[in-house]
């Protein structure tokens, strides 16, 4: 019997329903829904309902809290692609008076802005928006509560300034400019800003006794860009393979990389359980996984959208309490469950195109002092540098179209990458940010810095 490569195995669809069936069992959720994509493709969908004949699907609505962060960021990025913006320009450039224009829109993004971590006055969750009509509302009288750009110290009022900048720079309202440039052409067709049918309720389940109180919704008013969507597993599933992929109608990959990159300076706790903070988006280390995405929750509400983009899987999962499963471990481990029980498959190997003359006498074995290391030129017309053994600086550098190459990531981000020659032609050694990397340990025929010594290498004697 075969297998399309859409479909998942039948132990792999019954491992997901078991954890979801776990998580709303022990957690005491009224409902639980869920989704996997794998390759850009929703290939799972799964449901646990307290109610009797009722399983919500793909379409029903739940509030997905602070998941909203990220359909701002992206709206914030399509700004600074169209050069509106950049992420370096404080906020006071663009939307001045607020009190808080110091923090620059990357600050902000990452949560780095200095601001405090909810709005003053009563729970801004479980009261209406009309009681903060203006910013200054939401921001109160000392909005500051770190110095700017110091520390991550997550923030709603942070993206809601966010979310008023877009309005400034469109001339539009928030959910408007977002409808247009974000959920009509993914086709998110059912995220909004308020609930409808079908959408679920939202409950307190008590905390010692199997007893629910229901929850107040409200419209959150300036809030909204830090926590207002409500959407379903259906939607969520499609914008997760947007946000690995990428849609050059609405966001390139490449500025979507850039939102999964860390971008805050962890703190200590956080440095220990493997998180951190790109541009709108979180970054978890979950059984030795790398998974991007974002949490969420409001009273009644609970939502996670994590993906591994190594293993090109990714999952939603959505519950109506207040408080119950871990979601962030619930979609973790669907993650998992997928990845190993059907690891990708990789894509056949295929030889290099045209190899740029010079080039390929550069792969190979070099040495930086008595460091070994291997480079290699790749498929994808990249260069790879890496250690020989263990672990050490690695980094993929992309051609300039001038014989040098930049780095992409770690240690050698951004840092040039050149060939020197010698008057006849030969290659000398690599110039790597002035390290020098010559083909033997401390070549005498190479430019090492300070020199090598004369009588060369020696026992002892």
């Amino acid at each position: 019997m075969t297998t399309s490569q859409e479909e998942l195995l039948a132990g792999t669809r019954r491992s997901l329903l078991h954890r979801i069936a776990v998580a709303q069992a022990e957690g005491r959720a009224p409902s639980l829904v869920a989704a996997v994509v794998r390759g850009g493709e929703t290939v799972w969908h799964g449901a646990r309902s307290s109610v009797d004949g009722h399983g919500p699907d793909e379409n029903v609505q739940y509030r997905i809290g602070s998941i909203t962060k990220t359909f701002t960021a992206v709206l914030v990025m399509r700004l600074r692609d169209e050069g509106a913006l950049d992420l370096g320009d404080p906020l006071e450039k663009h939307l001045p008076g607020t009190g808080a224009g110091e923090a620059t829109i990357a600050e902000l993004l990452a949560h780095t802005g200095g601001l405090a971590a909810e709005s003053p006055g009563p729970w801004w969750e479980r009261t209406p928006g009309v009681l903060r009509p203006e910013l200054g509302d939401v921001l109160g009288e000392q909005p500051l509560v770190h110095p700017v750009g110091r520390r991550f110290h997550y923030s709603n009022p942070g993206f809601t300034l966010l979310g008023a900048l877009v309005e400034e720079l469109r001339g539009a309202p928030w959910e408007e400019v977002l409808r247009r440039e974000v959920l009509e052409p993914l086709g998110l067709h059912r995220t909004r800003g308020r609930p409808q049918a079908p959408h679920a309720g939202g409950w307190a389940v008590h905390p010692w006794a199997d007893v629910m109180l229901p929850e107040p919704s409200e419209d959150l008013g300036r809030m909204a860009p830090a926590g207002q969507l409500w959407s379903t597993t259906g939607d969520l599933a499609r914008f997760a393979a947007f946000l690995a992929k990428g849609d050059d109608s609405v966001l390139s990959a490449e500025s979507l990389l850039e939102m999964r990159t860390p971008a805050a300076p962890p703190e200590a706790p956080d440095v220990a359980a493997g998180y951190a903070y790109g541009l709108g988006m979180e970054i978890r280390r979950q059984d030795e996984r790398l998974l991007v995405g974002h949490s969420g929750s409001l009273p009644g509400f609970l939502a996670c959208l994590a993906m591994s983009v190594e293993d090109d899987v990714a999952a939603v999962v959505l519950a109506n309490c207040t408080s119950g499963p871990p979601l962030v471990t619930v979609a973790g481990d669907l993650v998992r469950i997928v990845a190993e029980a059907e690891p990708r498959i990789p894509e056949p190997w295929r030889p290099m195109g045209e190899v740029e003359t010079g080039v390929l006498e550069l792969a190979g074995q070099w040495y930086w002092g008595t460091y070994g290391f291997a480079l290699r030129l790749t498929a994808d017309g990249l260069v790879s540098l890496e250690p020989l053994t263990g672990k050490g600086r690695r980094s993929r550098f992309k051609a300039n179209g001038d014989g040098t190459w930049t780095g992409l990531e770690g240690y050698y981000a951004g840092e040039l990458l050149r060939a020197v020659r010698r008057p006849d032609g030969t290659v000398s050694h690599l110039d790597l940010g002035s390290f020098v990397f010559t083909r033997q340990p401390y070549d005498e025929e190479a430019s090492v810095p300070g020199g090598v010594d004369p009588d060369g290498w020696r026992g002892i004697g």
